[in-house]
């Protein structure tokens, strides 16, 4: 389900950097497109131009606030780049005349992609958009379970991100939608360790022994991932269920450094109780789908976070000041 996974691989890296690692993280998109540049703005939101100026997906502005490390053109693919790849190598002849084929030249390429420049780094959180299942996702979920067989072992786990809906008519949080997922991941070789699970309200204990008894994964590991009124309050909420000791036990990192958190209990402070008010106008062709102006929204909550002051946004359709008399 779209929008569900930037947030939590972003706190995630968030809280493995409260703890003194170095973390990198980097997105594979499954579409067709060599990058966002071209694609409409209501359709998948902005495009995150990063410092060394490659267009990229809005993740990575997800990453890079959470963080504080700059993302750049090598934390972002897509298929359209991969192909493009694949097929300037075909035709300088780099292939030796083999035939071309998914397996292994492009799953090659994508692990190439998510192992390599990661010396100076710690952990990598690579975060796959998509669901399980889509065929434009296939290549990269056989990609990242050949790469689990071929790393040392203990060198990589796999996070799933589940969706738990609340049914109102039955009036309970439903777990077959996850236990099918990961029943399909499963199939395709992948045994989560840990089930991250985005609800909107608590997880009932039962429901949680469930997932752990259908879903073949510890009960400590299902973390559930509950809605909250800002996103910068995702980390602490996420230590607080224990995703980042699951994943540092997942890893066999036992004792590991205790976290540092005082700088994400501050700005969760400043956002619960501000000292006043100002609201801001933000004029705009794209106003229907917000995504598409992310990082100037979280720009101008980032300074009312600093002046700790809650920042009311007005949206102005830009269409309305090409009439002659745009004033009501």
């Amino acid at each position: 389900v779209s929008s569900l996974g930037r947030e939590s691989a972003a706190a995630l890296g968030a809280l493995l950097q409260a703890r003194g690692y170095r973390v990198r993280l980097r997105k594979l998109d499954p579409y067709l497109n060599v990058d966002p540049g071209t694609m409409s703005p209501t359709q998948h939101g902005e495009v995150f131009v990063t410092d060394d100026g490659a267009e990229t997906d809005l993740d990575l502005g997800h990453y890079e606030r959470f963080t504080g490390r700059s993302a750049t053109k090598t934390d972002n693919i897509t298929t359209g780049r991969i192909y493009k790849n694949i097929i300037d190598k075909e035709r300088r002849g780099d292939y030796l005349g083999a035939t071309v084929q998914v397996i292994p030249h492009v799953t090659n390429e994508i692990k190439d992609f998510i192992v390599e420049g990661n010396s100076d780094y710690d952990f990598v959180i690579c975060e796959i958009g998509g669901t399980v299942g889509d065929i434009e996702a296939m290549p990269f979920v056989e990609a990242i379970r050949q790469l689990g067989n071929e790393l040392p072992r203990g060198n990589a786990i796999y996070v799933h991100l589940t969706l738990m809906p609340y049914i109102p008519a039955a009036g309970e949080l439903k777990t077959k939608p996850t236990q099918h997922s990961v029943k399909e991941l499963q199939a395709l070789g992948i045994h989560p360790d840990i089930l991250l699970v985005r609800a909107d309200r608590e997880i009932p204990e039962p429901e949680r022994r469930k997932l752990s008894l259908f879903c073949n994964v510890r009960p400590s590991a299902v973390i559930q991932a509950l809605d909250v009124a800002n996103i910068y309050d995702v980390p602490m909420a996420y230590h607080k269920e224990g995703l980042d000791n699951e994943v540092l036990a997942a890893f066999g990192i036992e004792p590991a450094p205790k976290p540092r958190l005082d700088a994400w209990e501050e700005v969760s402070n400043r956002i619960r109780t501000p000292e006043g008010e100002v609201t801001i106008a933000i004029v705009g062709k794209y106003t229907g789908l917000k995504d598409a102006y992310k990082s100037l929204i979280e720009a101008l909550h980032h300074g009312g976070i600093a002046n700790r002051v809650k920042v009311k946004l007005e949206w102005i359709e830009s269409e309305v000041f090409e009439k002659e008399d745009p004033a009501p």
